[in-house]
């Protein structure tokens, strides 16, 4: 991983980058390191430090994190970006409860970067960890009730020697041999110490509470298309679901939706639906679309709106776009 020093270089006195470990920790914040590597190193080669990301206009650091789901993250990540550059002249804090006073750094997230950039023996608590913790002590109530107490399992084997390399190691065991299903236990390094492994429990640890079936929001969309295939598009407001991203117009999002007015008259057709899932509900949008001769501010190449929007709305674009 490119935000990564091996144990090898850290001996040989390279020292972690706090910017890179803080920028990679916000986004494998409920994302796939497959995912966040490219995202990464397209932030890293834009904006190499702080400070230069700090001094970037909204708009651009957005529509470089478009794709990269949970927008909230990216409005904490400038706010961030600019409190350390700003108040704290480039330099994150070096304790973790200075880390916890940064926008968007929960307890997880200011554990990390304490460990890894800062070699503070701090509790790293990722899922990946919260698994390998409830097999190795055999806990069997499910979370998020049992958080805590692997937490306490896990700040048990935190150790004061390298805590660094450890949070790293521990994370790692999780996500590639106790994984979710079919755990290498053969050739785990706590195998003989495993409890779940020893009661033949360990794969179906942990154990979660059943989640409540996500509600289904309906809504369209409205795309103004002009004679050139640009399109009207909008930005959304700073607060709330998508704050601040590029979108098209849309109507509200409802499990009861009510009839609406499209943004201006038009002959509008309805090409289709695209369908979409966030955290807490299921979206179904109609397309609806429309020819405007006279572009005016505001209109945007299809393709290049695409690249710049949230994925929900760039399956709009790529709808629209197949549409004749």
């Amino acid at each position: 991983m490119p935000w990564r020093v091996p144990p090898d270089r850290r001996a040989a006195g390279a020292a972690p980058d706090p910017y890179r470990i803080w920028l990679s920790e916000v986004m494998l914040q409920q994302t796939q390191v497959a995912t966040v590597v490219a995202y990464f190193e397209k932030f890293t080669t834009l904006w190499p430090d702080v400070h230069a990301l700090a001094s970037a206009p909204d708009e651009e650091i957005l529509a470089a994190w478009a794709g990269l789901g949970y927008y909230a993250r990216a409005r904490n990540l400038i706010k961030c970006a600019r409190v350390v550059s700003h108040d704290l002249g480039g330099t994150f804090p070096k304790t973790e409860a200075g880390l916890l006073e940064l926008p968007g750094i929960g307890p997880y997230t200011a554990a990390a970067i304490g460990a890894i950039a800062f070699d503070l023996p701090t509790t790293v608590l990722d899922g990946n960890v919260e698994r390998v913790m409830a097999r190795l002590h055999a806990e069997t109530d499910p979370l998020p009730g049992v958080k805590e107490t692997l937490r306490s399992h896990a700040s048990a084997l935190t150790p004061r020697e390298r805590p660094g390399d450890y949070a790293q190691a521990v994370m790692d065991l999780g996500a590639t041999i106790c994984t979710p299903r079919s755990p290498a236990c053969g050739i785990c390094p706590w195998r003989d110490a495993c409890s779940g492994r020893v009661e033949g429990i360990h794969e179906s640890l942990p154990r979660k509470t059943p989640k409540a079936k996500k509600p289904i929001r309906h809504g369209i969309a409205w795309v103004a298309v002009d004679a050139n295939r640009a399109i009207l598009t909008e930005r959304r407001p700073d607060r709330g679901l998508l704050g601040g991203m590029l979108a098209v117009p849309t109507t509200d999002w409802s499990e009861d939706p009510k009839a609406e007015q499209p943004p201006f008259a038009a002959e509008w057709k309805d090409i289709g639906e695209v369908r979409h899932t966030f955290t807490h509900f299921h979206l179904i949008l109609r397309v609806h679309v429309a020819s405007k001769a006279d572009s005016a501010s505001g209109y945007i190449p299809l393709a290049e709106a695409a690249r710049q929007m949230p994925t929900v709305f760039s399956k709009v674009c790529k709808l629209v776009a197949g549409y004749e």
